[in-house]
């Protein structure tokens, strides 16, 4: 939680792996967990169990319950999943539509369509 935590500021880029030139959501996942993540994915995807493949692969449990730091997989739109890391107050995330990595209040306002964690 505290790496995703350390990027919040940080500017939006697709395919971004560093908080210094730019992170999208993945490459946020990628630095909050210290996993390698994937290159050359489209922006849009609705297969959510292909995600979720892939998080398990990258070493990371599914999580039985709700904790700060967890990562999560959201659905935000037809076609559109995100992923985000969830804090002790809210969660953390790279938004496009604002241009850069945020930590926002509450509980994310899309449905959570699941949730890993380091073990």
């Amino acid at each position: 939680m505290s790496a995703a935590r350390g990027a919040v500021g940080a500017r939006f880029r697709l395919h971004g792996r560093s908080a210094a030139d730019g992170l999208d959501c993945v490459g946020l996942a990628g630095l909050a967990f210290g996993v390698e993540v994937p290159r050359g994915y489209r922006l849009r995807t609705g297969d959510a169990e292909r995600v979720a493949r892939a998080i398990t692969a990258a070493g990371l449990a599914v999580a039985k319950d709700a904790a700060a730091g967890d990562l999560l997989l959201m659905r935000t739109g037809p076609g559109q999943l995100h992923l985000g890391v969830a804090t002790d107050s809210g969660f953390v995330h790279a938004d496009a539509g604002l241009g850069r990595v945020v930590e926002r209040p509450g509980e994310p306002p899309w449905p959570v369509l699941g949730r890993w964690r380091k073990e």
